[in-house]
């Protein structure tokens, strides 16, 4: 039995699966190669793994694609960068078509050259209505930006009116304000690279979340990586707050 069809009968998959994809630049150092030519193998990278979700049925997929803290690398890499993720699109939207994929952005994507929103609302917009696996690409994002401007919307909500009383502001109503705000929380969070951290990536999304860490750069990241991030993930106890017992009493 493959580990894709292990999955199948270890119990309901998490809904949402979220990757910090880490190390193409250091992948393409060790082997003497420029940092880009990295980004182009994370690109492949990124095709097996939105396969792989769409083959067990995953319902979504956020990829960290492009941090605001990204904005200060050298700019060669930044346009580099850029120009590989028209080229993806292009190259890559029969097939999101073909896999029922449907694509969404987060992030502060003003910030972005006009060539690339361009393309990206073509993409949104030509796969809006596929029933497959959502792909939301984390662009110019940063989680602190992100609570900052929900903090801004609810400030001139009050200010126009539209929020009556301080005591309307609950976590919901905050949840409603933030880019993620038709996603649910993600389930599993995988950073591949061996690092350990968050960086700026989904905080307030991710209070409950189950956090993988993998050694391997994201360009040798690979279809069986994604099931054994999940098979470990089905065999942790989530508990929300409550007692091991509680749970256990839960899912009688």
């Amino acid at each position: 039995m493959d580990l894709s069809e292990e999955l199948k009968t270890l119990g309901q998959l998490p809904r949402h699966v979220a990757i910090i994809m880490d190390g193409n630049g250091r992948w393409a150092q060790e082997r003497g190669m420029e940092r880009v030519f990295g980004h182009k193998k994370g690109v492949d990278a990124v095709k097996r793994i939105v396969e792989a979700s769409g083959e067990i049925g995953l319902e979504y997929l956020t990829l960290y694609t492009f941090s605001i803290e990204n904005w200060k690398r050298p700019k060669e890499e930044i346009n580099a960068l850029m120009g590989l993720m028209v080229d993806a699109i292009v190259r890559e939207t029969n097939n999101l078509m073909k896999q029922n994929v449907r694509v969404m952005v987060i992030g502060n994507t003003a910030d972005l050259p006009e060539e690339v929103r361009r393309k990206l609302n073509e993409l949104t917009a030509c796969t809006a209505e596929n029933k497959g696996v959502t792909l939301v690409l984390a662009l110019s994002y940063g989680a602190r930006w992100e609570i900052v401007e929900a903090a801004r919307k609810i400030a001139q909500e009050y200010k126009d009116g539209d929020i009556g009383e301080i005591s309307e502001i609950d976590e919901k109503l905050f949840a409603g304000r933030l880019t993620t705000y038709d996603i649910p929380d993600p389930d599993l969070l995988i950073r591949t690279s061996g690092e350990c951290r968050l960086s700026n990536f989904l905080l307030w999304q991710c209070a409950y979340t189950e956090f993988y860490f993998i050694d391997k750069f994201w360009p040798d990241f690979e279809k069986d990586d994604l099931y054994l991030a999940i098979r470990n993930f089905l065999k942790r106890e989530r508990r929300f707050g409550k007692t091991g017992e509680q749970i256990g009493k839960d899912k009688k």
